[in-house]
């Protein structure tokens, strides 16, 4: 097998996930998109920080109109039931691959709350409801929940849970039944209210606000997963059987059954079997130069990068305990020539700190605290807490 070494797989993933060299023009936020295969998206603030990372002189402004003007990106729930923003055109793959199964499990759920909640046709209901719900919707064009809920009364609907224990409370059935049409591919998360970093999103018609019908399934599963591992592959690679196995969501068999089809090459990742692409054998074209091997790059919470392998310690050391929660959830993380070396937050006061973990110099030091500066100035008066709180995100932000 051919050796791949730490340093090189350092060097590909610092180049092809545009840190060493950031993405320009206006569409360069599709295009990241589409080389990372899609962008973390659990956090909203991590899709805007994540692009800044990558895409030279990015605004807010020019991330919300790749996402709600020119629509050249958008939200998709996919691998691992996470949240993601992609590039329309690979939508449709992740769609097949990944949501789609999804769906019959997220059905399944709001079945059996029906049934919990007293609803004497859990499936009448709910097939009801779903039409209403996309009826108002291609009136209204975009919609939040509640204004939905004013159209549709059988949204408004909720249903008691864990009665009788200190956790009882009551679900929704608003917010469920939207996930579903989103996870099947039926409404897209449009505009929020409020600012970039709002979860409180309007609601559009897929096929209206994206020129998608994902109805029609143009791909079968697994070619769809066929691709899918290729993309992953052309990012991440080398990466190792469970990297995919976990990051995709899939089982053994779909995992393995769609590295069948794609034929990797098997390589030697310093002990361990990675696999490459066939047309993608050379790790790096040249080593890194001084002004690459000295950048630092500062990566949100729950980055895409960060967060694109099972097995980390080839570029997080050990330094996961402080940098990831007990769940495996990234924190923000101060990146340098492919490799985490510490960690940053933001204050209350907007002020952004960072602290590395590992002796890097005086000079690299120097550079994580003018990038912390700028990333500060261009947060304005935002301030940014994670969703996942990790050990030295507290300590720093306190």
């Amino acid at each position: 097998m051919r050796p791949i070494t730490t340093t090189q797989r350092r060097t590909r993933l610092w180049r092809r996930h545009y840190l060493a060299t950031p993405a320009t023009g206006t569409a360069a936020p599709a295009r990241v998109a589409r080389d990372l295969v899609a962008i973390h998206a659990t956090d909203p603030a991590s899709i805007f920080l994540g692009l800044r990372a990558r895409v030279a002189d990015l605004a807010v402004e020019d991330v919300e109109r790749a996402l709600y003007r020119a629509r050249s990106i958008a939200r998709i729930m996919g691998m691992r039931r996470t949240m993601y923003v992609a590039s329309v055109d690979r939508i449709p793959t992740i769609h097949a691959a990944a949501s789609w199964s999804l769906a019959r499990t997220e059905r399944r759920r709001n079945l059996r709350l029906l049934e919990l909640g007293g609803v004497p046709d859990p499936e009448g209901w709910l097939d009801t409801v779903t039409d209403e719900t996309l009826a108002a919707l291609r009136d209204l064009g975009t919609a939040t929940a509640a204004e939905l809920t004013q159209a549709v009364p059988g949204l408004g609907l909720q249903i008691e849970v864990n009665q009788g224990k200190k956790w009882a409370g009551k679900i929704g059935m608003s917010s469920r039944v939207l996930l579903w049409l989103a996870i099947v591919g039926q409404v897209s998360r449009a505009e929020p209210r409020g600012t970039w970093k709002s979860t409180l999103y309007r609601w559009a018609p897929t096929r209206e606000w994206l020129g998608l019908d994902l109805d029609a399934r143009p791909e079968a599963p697994e070619v769809a997963r066929a691709a899918l591992a290729r993309a992953y592959l052309g990012a991440f690679g080398p990466a190792t059987f469970d990297d995919l196995h976990w990051w995709s969501g899939w089982n053994k068999t779909q995992t393995r059954q769609a590295l069948e089809a794609i034929e990797p090459v098997e390589v030697d990742l310093e002990g361990s079997v990675g696999l490459l692409l066939g047309d993608d054998l050379e790790p790096t074209d040249r080593p890194p130069d001084a002004v690459e091997r000295d950048k630092v790059v500062l990566l949100p919470p729950l980055d895409t990068t960060t967060m694109g392998w099972k097995r980390r310690d080839w570029y997080v050391g050990e330094l996961e305990e402080h940098l990831f929660d007990r769940n495996g959830n990234a924190g923000p993380t101060v990146w340098r020539n492919g490799r985490i070396v510490g960690g940053w937050a933001q204050r209350d006061d907007g002020e952004v700190v960072v602290r590395l973990l590992v002796d890097a110099g005086t000079e690299v030091t120097g550079a994580a605290e003018r990038e912390a500066e700028r990333l500060g100035e261009w947060l304005g008066e935002h301030v940014v807490v994670p969703r996942f709180r990790t050990p030295l995100e507290r300590e720093l932000s306190g």
